[in-house]
């Protein structure tokens, strides 16, 4: 089975907007949790704009599932994963002024730099994973790093698929049969949804672990944070 791990950003971002607790990030995790999430995703930036650093180190003692640390890797983001050694860190190219995730890294440009990096982490005892686009070269590159996994950047498939795109899935397709051919593991992630999760999970091999957060959190809106992701655990299965 597909592992889920949510991405409980979203629910940072609402308790900001109005200061205090409500809603409780580390609260609304241990629930996610207890509602059959096999992990848990953050993604905190400098700026500290929905996650926090200090709910990074609260969240790590209290969760019972694979914390997933998501960043960009400057110092103060390495320290900080060094620091809670979570099960798996994500490591993303953002752009300072990006509202969320927008591209993958250049494995080929950015190699030697990640391989610097990931072995620091694997020092430690985490597990890596590359952001990366649907793009064999910078599969091909990720395996040069020595990272565990990639993560690939999804948005293209949610849009495609959108438009009724039956190819949609293809590229991803044989991005994770050549990932796999090179002894990584495949995560994925950005824009799934429960409208477009089961085609992609049907058509892309060897899928270890998606991770949701924007379209999860509006859609339990609607259905409730329960009934949404047992609805994922379904589809994923």
């Amino acid at each position: 089975m597909t592992k889920l791990s949510v991405n409980v950003n979203k629910i940072a971002t609402l308790r900001n907007a109005r200061g205090g607790n409500v809603p409780d990030v580390i609260e609304t995790s241990k629930n996610i949790e207890g509602f059959g999430a096999q992990g848990i995703t953050v993604h905190p930036r400098p700026d500290e704009r929905h996650i926090r650093y200090s709910d990074v180190r609260e969240l790590k003692p209290v969760l019972q599932t694979e914390f997933n640390i998501e960043g960009k890797p400057i110092k103060s983001f390495m320290d900080l994963v060094l620091e809670v050694k979570p099960a798996q860190v994500t490591l993303v190219p953002d752009a300072e002024e990006a509202i969320t995730s927008n591209a993958g890294w250049d494995t080929i440009k950015y190699r030697d730099y990640l391989k610097e990096v990931i072995s620091e982490f694997s020092s430690k005892g985490i597990r890596t994973s590359i952001f990366v686009d649907p793009n064999p070269e910078m599969v091909r590159g990720a395996a040069e790093t020595g990272t565990d996994r990639i993560e690939l950047y999804t948005e293209a498939y949610a849009v495609a698929y959108a438009k009724g795109d039956k190819d949609a899935a293809k590229t991803y397709a044989e991005c994770a049969e050549l990932a796999h051919e090179l002894g990584l593991g495949i995560n994925a992630g950005h824009d799934l949804s429960l409208d477009n999760i089961r085609f992609f999970k049907e058509e892309v091999p060897h899928l270890d672990e998606v991770s949701i957060g924007h379209a999860l959190i509006s859609e339990a809106l609607y259905l409730g944070l329960e009934k949404t992701i047992q609805k994922y655990l379904k589809l994923l299965s």
